[in-house]
């Protein structure tokens, strides 16, 4: 190999562990992703008490489900109804978030998008549904709660 093809074999390595490095450190922690997983964990168990992961006023939820718009001072809890209603037939079902995308942080506001596969038994048939969560997270009393979400599917599969 000669001394130029070994500095390009250098810069391309460098470049590679600088740009993996960079990607481990744009991943948000897991005080943020805790309120996200409260909400999953929600839609897994419809479990009250994980509704906590919703901030404490100024929540807007876009779903795929009507209303399609949850907003207002109750909407966590229309939501939390409605989704129940979502989920009736549904059993075994449980989540899985790929790496976030276009994590950034601006002081107490965070923004990410999540790819998330959920997969489940829906009267009497599995299924696989792929999509992607947006989420706006805000930091209230020393902790991190979902402000905003938007859901969308982006592929599924029932057998």
């Amino acid at each position: 190999m000669t001394n130029p093809d070994l500095c390009i074999v250098l810069i391309f390595v460098s470049s590679v562990i600088a740009f993996s490095s960079t990607m481990a450190e744009t991943q948000p922690d897991a005080a943020m992703l805790a309120p996200v997983e409260k909400i999953a964990r929600f839609i897994e168990t419809c479990e009250d008490t994980n509704l906590s992961g919703f901030a404490e006023s100024g929540v807007v939820i876009i779903e795929n489900f009507t209303p399609h718009l949850f907003s207002g001072p109750d909407a966590v809890a229309l939501w939390a109804k409605e989704m129940r209603n979502h989920l009736k037939g549904v059993t075994d079902l449980k989540h899985r978030f790929g790496p976030a995308r276009n994590f950034t942080v601006d002081g107490e506001i965070a923004f990410l998008s999540l790819p998330t596969n959920w997969t489940g038994i829906a009267n009497g048939h599995s299924f696989s549904e792929d999509g992607g969560w947006a989420f706006v997270l805000v930091e209230q009393g020393g902790e991190w709660r979902v402000r905003n979400y938007g859901w969308a599917v982006t592929g599924l599969l029932v057998e």
